[in-house]
């Protein structure tokens, strides 16, 4: 079944990618494709036992999982992680990130790349100062400036 660009088969391997509060399932939560109810244009994810059904048009919600950044899999354990760590990445050669990755694992991890990529992630502990401008914001907020737009 083919929908927002995914293609869903029974046993695919789905991750919720926003919180959903009336299907109880929540941003990174991780199932398998149940069933495909063509007929009644559902599809049925088995999220540990507890099947959750989506109609087709909500199915933007879920992409396919075989793989998932480390951003994504936080708060989660799995069997096997499996990490790329190439100096062609560079930018993501960061200690927490490589951490975050490392302790996911329940059972293996493995590091896939180069001594010296791995070396650079354990040394990098610069994480980038962000200009999200956020203490400016709460100010205007809180002198009950209106938001400017995008905000």
């Amino acid at each position: 079944m083919e929908r927002f660009g995914w293609t869903f088969r029974v046993g695919d391997r789905v991750m919720q990618t926003q919180n959903n509060y009336n299907k109880d399932v929540f941003n990174g939560d991780v199932g398998r494709v149940a069933r495909i109810e063509e007929g009644e244009r559902e599809l049925l994810v088995d999220y540990d036992g507890r099947e959750v059904r989506y109609d087709f048009g909500e199915l933007d919600e879920v992409v396919l999982a075989w793989a998932c950044s480390v951003h994504k899999s936080q708060g989660s354990e799995y069997p096997a992680v499996v990490i790329p760590v190439h100096t062609q990445h560079f930018k993501m050669l960061q200690r927490n990130l490589l951490y975050t990755g490392l302790t996911r694992g329940k059972r293996l991890v493995v590091l896939v790349g180069s001594r010296q990529a791995l070396e650079m992630a354990v040394r990098n502990v610069d994480t980038s100062r962000r200009f999200s401008m956020l203490e400016e914001r709460l100010k205007r907020f809180a002198e009950g400036e209106e938001p400017d737009e995008g905000e």
